[in-house]
């Protein structure tokens, strides 16, 4: 098990013969994770505003995407999970792009990777059952900031480390390094990032997104395990795959 702790880093890691779990906590991984738990369809993730335009011409389609945390010009709806209610989203397809989440999954196809799954809080027990179940190699990617490392997603990776790290073996400073700030942080995941003035809370903190961000490190409320097949993000099935119930946002 490795973690790439920037996209930035992503080439020095093998994504062939691996699983790689596409961490982007705030916001676009947990939005997956709550618009397939609440019944879309499926999810589509583009890597250009363009291209989200020109799928939403597709029947029952929600185009939706964000540009340095705010709704990218030319779409409606943004990145976050409680606009994405079973009310509003069950049997439509969003397609979404964002800045730093959709960005990575496209760099990881273009190295190569073929088993793609997405990760946050609200989903941390479906990834990590689905983890030790598969028994694979495993890359923990997290798309950062415009390339520059993160807390939240260090966290999160730090997280799927805690509760995978019996059943693999780890021999990667990053991936120890994850887990010793999640160790630290476990206790209340959202007071250490407030308290350490973390830059993307500050970040969408400044745009009044508190509730979304603490929405983003609630383990399990939307348990599912998004999965990438052929261009889409579908709900993974079978008890690991959602192992839980949880409570998305509405």
């Amino acid at each position: 098990m490795h973690t790439a702790l920037s996209p930035s880093m992503l080439h020095l890691y093998d994504a062939d013969n691996t699983i790689v779990v596409i961490i982007d906590v705030l916001r676009a991984t947990s939005t997956i994770a709550t618009a397939l738990y609440n019944g879309a369809s499926y999810v589509i993730p583009v890597d250009s505003v363009a291209r989200c335009i020109e799928l939403g011409s597709m029947p029952d389609t929600v185009t939706a995407g964000e540009r340095d945390g705010r709704i990218a010009e030319g779409l409606q709806h943004g990145n976050s999970p409680f606009e994405y209610s079973r009310a509003f989203i069950e049997n439509k397809v969003l397609v979404l792009t964002t800045t730093n989440g959709t960005r990575l999954l496209y760099m990881a196809l273009e190295k190569g990777a073929k088993n793609i799954i997405t990760g946050s809080f609200p989903n941390l027990s479906a990834v990590t059952d689905h983890l030790i179940v598969q028994k694979q190699n495993v890359l923990l990617a997290c798309a950062a900031w415009k390339d520059r490392v993160n807390i939240e997603d260090t966290l999160f990776a730090g997280a799927v480390i805690a509760g995978v790290k019996e059943h693999f073996d780890i021999n990667c400073d990053a991936s120890m390094m994850a887990h010793a700030l999640y160790t630290e942080a476990k206790p209340d995941v959202y007071g250490f990032v407030k308290n350490k003035k973390a830059s993307h809370y500050l970040r969408l903190s400044g745009y009044g997104l508190e509730k979304d961000i603490h929405y983003c490190f609630t383990p399990d409320i939307a348990n599912i395990l998004p999965v990438y097949k052929e261009g889409k993000l579908v709900a993974g099935t079978g008890s690991a795959a959602c192992s839980k119930a949880g409570l998305a946002a509405s």
